[in-house]
């Protein structure tokens, strides 16, 4: 069986979206654990509501290659995904990365896994650090708790932890 985190993200319906995301990424195996929901300002394009953020932990036989390509777009063309050519960073019902698998160090199209991302994106470490504190993420060789500490240390108000809203 193979360890598939997964972020998740959605700022249009949140409230609805994150936890149908989670309910349509159990027909993909067997989640393990689910983070809290944490809110944050966006990335990018800031002219647009707040996001909530989450991380799933799946147990699964699919291989990463069959999640990325095949699960993810499903999902997010179930919960009706609009993809801007024009911003990438745009408003959204649900984005959903791979973004470990895993102790491997992959690339599948355009992504990469472990997400580059993970050690400077508080909204991203913060989630991925209550599903398995001490797991050390590949190439990086420090545990996930360790980066969510330093990036809240850094940036901590930039999360707010959502309790109303349970995956």
């Amino acid at each position: 069986m193979n360890q598939a985190f997964l972020a998740l993200g959605s700022n249009i319906s949140p409230e609805e979206n994150l936890p149908q995301a989670v309910r349509l990424l159990e027909a993909s195996g067997h989640i393990l654990g689910r983070s809290s929901v944490w809110q944050s300002k966006p990335v990018g394009d800031t002219n647009q509501a707040d996001f909530l953020n989450a991380a799933v932990l799946l147990e699964t036989e699919l291989a990463a290659a069959e999640i990325c390509l095949e699960v993810i777009p499903q999902i997010e063309r179930d919960l009706n995904r609009v993809r801007d050519p024009q911003n990438k960073n745009g408003p959204r019902t649900i984005d959903i990365d791979l973004v470990l698998f895993n102790s491997e160090q992959l690339s599948i199209e355009h992504r990469i896994i472990p997400d580059p991302d993970i050690p400077e994106r508080v909204f991203l470490a913060v989630p991925l650090a209550e599903l398995t504190p001490q797991f050390c993420v590949p190439g990086l060789e420090r545990a996930l708790a360790h980066i969510a500490d330093e990036l809240q240390a850094k940036n901590g108000s930039q999360l707010i932890r959502r309790d109303d809203v349970v995956l």
